[in-house]
């Protein structure tokens, strides 16, 4: 199976028509749709349907273009990464980022380390913990930036200075933007939105037992898309702290879970790793920058609820409106 022949594969399923696909190939259509034929006798599939305007795939074809798009990625970028040993000064680094105001670390040993390697670009790719790990393990990332403990069998991982805070995020006119800070108590009975990886993994650390009296209208992958839900009325976020503007003015309010619920952010590589000798510098750079407030190799604990059981409600927390 020839790797410029799965290109123009991949090619003819993104334009859905042998012509257009041709044009932007610059072969002829009968050169391509031999290709397409020669493909369908080796692997004993057929892999488009015709129709009248235009070719659809077959769920054969289906898979063939996720293995495709997986092995024209990885021969490019081992052909970026020959190209690259020498090329020092540049390259291309590749993080999967979960959502933080901690990234602002990682993005200013970045600009650190561009002082000396001023032509070395950056590639991110944002979204959960499992999304940004399953792009490490398929080797389409350098580096993940996660914000739970990594496995110590799997991962050499740097600890990232700092923790996030978890909140509601609410409308100006809801109730609770009245509060200090939200309990368990005043969340039941609400609609609530969040990830679904930190209603597994977060927030049972915070709720316990008591997780199961919480309704959740919805899920999210980036907390922007939860935050433009609550602004429709339409229930309250619960997210990190600085990912949503809440400025005055914003018609937002965050305000912090009691007790407190941290998570800490890792940045994490597979022990296996071969890195380009750039990413390896740059891994060099994190270590010496991060590392002295981190922690290098060895996992801390994981965020905390800072007060253990579920707190009552507190004395005072109502009565003036804090700011947002």
């Amino acid at each position: 199976m020839d790797v410029y022949v799965l290109r123009n594969f991949l090619a003819i399923a993104e334009h859905g028509n042998m012509t257009h696909a041709a044009e932007a190939l610059h072969i002829s259509q009968s050169a391509l749709s031999m290709q397409v034929k020669r493909l369908e006798g080796e692997l004993g599939k057929q892999l488009f349907v015709r129709h009248s305007r235009h070719l659809a795939l077959t769920d054969e074809g289906q898979l063939l273009k996720q293995r495709a798009e997986t092995i024209v990625g990885l021969m490019d970028k081992t052909v970026a990464e020959f190209h690259a040993l020498d090329e020092l000064g540049g390259g291309e680094i590749r993080a999967g980022c979960a959502e933080s105001h901690l990234i602002g670390r990682f993005a200013r040993a970045f600009a650190s380390f561009r002082e000396d390697y001023p032509r070395v670009r950056i590639d991110i790719t944002s979204g959960g913990t499992d999304q940004v790990l399953g792009l490490l393990a398929r080797d389409e990332i350098d580096l993940a930036i996660i914000v739970e403990p990594p496995h110590l069998d799997r991962y050499h991982f740097i600890e990232v200075p700092g923790t996030d805070e978890w909140g509601a995020v609410v409308r100006a006119d809801d109730p609770l933007a009245e509060l200090g800070e939200v309990t368990v108590d005043d969340l039941v009975g609400r609609e609530l939105h969040i990830s679904r990886q930190s209603l597994t993994e977060d927030l049972p650390r915070w709720a316990g037992p008591r997780l199961g009296e919480l309704r959740f209208l919805g899920h999210y992958n980036l907390a922007y898309n939860g935050a433009v839900f609550v602004r429709e009325g339409l229930g309250v976020l619960l997210t990190f702290r600085h990912l949503i503007d809440c400025h005055p003015g914003s018609g937002l309010y965050f305000r912090p879970l009691s007790p407190p619920l941290r998570n800490k952010m890792f940045i994490v590589w597979q022990k296996n790793q071969v890195f380009t000798p750039i990413v390896q510098r740059f891994v060099e750079h994190l270590t010496a920058v991060l590392g002295r407030a981190g922690h290098v190799g060895l996992t801390a604990e994981h965020g905390d609820t800072a007060g253990g059981e579920v707190a009552s409600e507190k004395a005072g927390r109502k009565g003036g409106k804090p700011a947002p």
